[in-house]
């Protein structure tokens, strides 16, 4: 591949995302759209810097909350996982149970966990784990699960007992899975923890967004997003740049 090109497909979700507020910023000019309904990029930068105190201390709340959520996540999401991945029985009895829960509207749950834990932290955090176990869980299960019926046999007959398969064989082949999940997992714990955030914070992004929208400070509010998208992003590239290092194996075919 030449090497513009290779330059241009590494970076080319930053040129799509400049294209798009070119576009976004033209069509506010042009058509003269009041920032009191849709505010321009220009404007919502203004509004970054103006506010960017407040925006910081908000956005730092939400962050350390969702990982919180998120820690908690992974740790019910591999323990649940492992458990089915490893037992046929265990598979068939939970999945459908975990999809229909899945199914469920978290944001459901908040005014539940609001009367449980009262408003602060705790709605936030069980929200942000409610939203992002699942992913996590069918990807371990189905990493396990999948493992090839032949190999399992031959580490059986080289004397290998049912546990030496799953530790040294169906975790480390289920990584690629693992972190797949972990890229999705991450982006629904922010979701949650902002939905939780407007209903039962008085902090976080999610609060801001309620407080700016109330007060018609649109650009604020825009502000917000944007703050919660970076974070996600951000987080989505360090799982990213951990997968490409622990699972290169994985992906040979696939890079050049």
């Amino acid at each position: 591949m030449k090497p513009g090109a290779l330059l241009m497909r590494r970076h080319a979700h930053w040129i799509l995302l400049l294209l798009m507020l070119l576009l976004w910023q033209s069509i506010c000019g042009l058509f003269q759209v009041s920032e009191f309904v849709f505010p321009s990029p220009a404007r919502i930068a203004e509004q970054l810097w103006e506010h960017h105190a407040t925006i910081l201390a908000h956005a730092w709340r939400s962050f350390w909350v969702t990982m919180l959520g998120f820690a908690l996540s992974i740790v019910v999401g591999v323990l649940l996982g492992c458990l089915m991945g490893s037992s046929r029985l265990a598979y068939a009895a939970m999945y459908p149970l975990m999809t229909g829960f899945n199914a469920l509207p978290k944001a459901a749950f908040v005014p539940i966990l609001v009367v449980w834990f009262g408003i602060g932290v705790g709605p936030a955090v069980l929200t942000a784990f409610l939203i992002s176990f699942f992913p996590i869980m069918v990807n371990i299960a189905t990493g396990l699960a999948t493992l090839e019926p032949e190999l399992e046999d031959v580490l059986r007959v080289l004397g290998a007992r049912r546990r030496d398969v799953l530790i040294k064989v169906g975790l480390p082949r289920s990584l690629p899975y693992f972190f797949g999940a972990l890229k999705v997992a991450i982006t629904l714990a922010f979701v949650g923890t902002t939905v939780s955030e407007m209903t039962a914070a008085n902090e976080g992004i999610g609060y801001l967004l309620i407080s700016a929208g109330s007060s018609m400070q649109m650009g604020l509010a825009f502000a917000g997003l944007v703050v919660v998208g970076a974070m996600a992003m951000a987080m989505y590239e360090l799982f990213a740049w951990t997968e490409r290092r622990l699972t290169g194996w994985a992906h040979r075919g696939t890079q050049s």
